[in-house]
């Protein structure tokens, strides 16, 4: 999975500083996503990977790291 895509990815979808966009960053708490931005997140993942992210698993997905995990794990 690429990490720099995802990045930007996340960084045009939660309008946040690139530098904070690491594996290790909280969605929440340090990329201020709320739970509409996490849905719009999801979506542009889905979109640009075409892996389907389920809705009950969207709020286990806390890190930038969970998510490239999960977009790993769900590859077709």
């Amino acid at each position: 999975m690429d990490f720099e895509k995802v990045k930007e990815i996340i960084v045009e979808t939660l309008s946040c500083d690139a530098d904070k966009v690491t594996p290790e960053a909280r969605l929440a708490e340090d990329l201020e996503a709320d739970s509409l931005a996490a849905v719009e997140l999801s979506m542009a993942l889905e979109e640009e990977f075409g892996v389907t992210i389920a809705d009950e698993d969207l709020p286990n997905m806390k890190t930038v790291g969970d998510l490239i995990k999960y977009l790993e794990d769900h590859a077709e």
